[in-house]
């Protein structure tokens, strides 16, 4: 049986970045499905306001329901806690035996900051989506030659730039799948 993969995130809102780069890095590394896994709070954005965690997985779900390697799950939802990464990969580790966690370049400069990385690493393969990388980067640490770098496509969309321009009344087509474009609108969500 092949590895699944773990992409977590706060999805607010998910994109056509995040379904690109995971559909790329299932084939390339031959996943048996990805998990997309929405954080209830992210440790790396205490003080960050998300939109409900409702809304989160409702456009996640409407974003990933067609697709045959993506499946979702609201481990970290249900918490209702400061979501770990470790602790999501004890629980999907009782279930599974090979996990891929796969996370952005960005994600692994501050790997050593995450909560018991050592650990994050006896649970999963450390996957690392190589868009391009700053050949002047200056931050090495040890996790830099235990993670397994996959060269994906360069998406360059931010759920930043997407609420931004929802405030701005630009459009959001091609950003954002059809149908969580409709439940934006619909719900109303990022007009503060």
């Amino acid at each position: 049986m092949s590895a699944v993969g773990i992409v977590g995130g706060s999805f607010d809102p998910v994109h056509h970045g995040h379904l690109i780069t995971a559909q790329d890095v299932a084939l390339k590394r031959n996943l048996e499905k990805v998990f997309f896994i929405p954080c209830y709070i992210s440790p790396h954005k205490v003080n960050v306001e998300y939109s409900s965690p409702e809304h989160r997985v409702n456009m996640l779900k409407l974003a990933i329901e067609d697709h045959p390697l993506f499946e979702f799950s609201d481990f970290e939802i249900n918490r209702k806690e400061i979501s770990y990464t470790v602790n999501t990969l004890m629980e999907f580790s009782k279930k599974y035996d090979e996990i891929e966690l796969i996370i952005g370049f960005d994600n692994l400069l501050k790997f050593d900051s995450w909560k018991e990385p050592d650990t994050i690493l006896k649970l999963a393969k450390l996957i690392v989506m190589k868009r391009h990388i700053d050949t002047d980067t200056k931050i090495y640490h040890k996790y830099f030659g235990e993670a397994v770098y996959v060269d994906t496509p360069t998406i360059e969309i931010s759920g930043t730039e997407i609420r931004e321009r929802i405030r701005k009344n630009l459009p959001i087509d091609y950003l954002v799948p059809p149908s969580v474009k409709n439940y934006i609108f619909e719900n109303n969500l990022y007009r503060y």
